[in-house]
């Protein structure tokens, strides 16, 4: 484990989060504001998450709201935790999960800096995406 980290900012500020972390701030938030138990999420439940984000980038994909080298690097990204990898980037406590927003963003953060890997870009960076995915994506405007 290094002890290089990056900065990533959020409307909170500013944190110091690990270079070899997936995760960004809004997971580092949640694990120092909530360690409820040390317990990390059940692989199953990491995979429905993505499972989900998976389905989402490829239905984007498919109506256009998604760039399609986008979405296929978020597709490879799941798939690579689907198969097994990444798995000690999920650190949200099992127990914090109240309506699932922290393990929701864990799952976004981790799959959004692998898809920018994938893409050639560096963790934390926004570019050429969003830091975070959702599983909705906001449409192009019609004019």
């Amino acid at each position: 484990m290094s002890d290089k980290t990056r900065t990533e900012k959020d409307p909170l500020g500013a944190l110091e989060v690990p270079d070899e972390g997936l995760y960004g701030v809004q997971t580092l938030r949640a694990v120092q504001n909530f360690p409820i138990s040390g317990l990390r999420p059940m692989p199953a439940f990491v995979d429905a998450t993505v499972r989900i984000k998976r389905a989402a980038a490829l239905t984007h994909k498919e109506t256009g709201r998604l760039d399609p080298k986008i979405a296929d690097a978020i597709v490879k990204a799941a798939d690579e935790i689907l198969a097994g990898k990444h798995r000690e980037h999920f650190v949200v406590d099992v127990y914090q999960a109240g309506a699932g927003t922290s393990h929701n963003m864990n799952v976004n953060e981790v799959l959004a800096n692998r898809a920018n890997e994938i893409l050639g870009a560096k963790r934390g960076r926004t570019r050429p995406f969003i830091r975070t995915i959702t599983s909705t994506w906001r449409s192009r405007p019609t004019t």
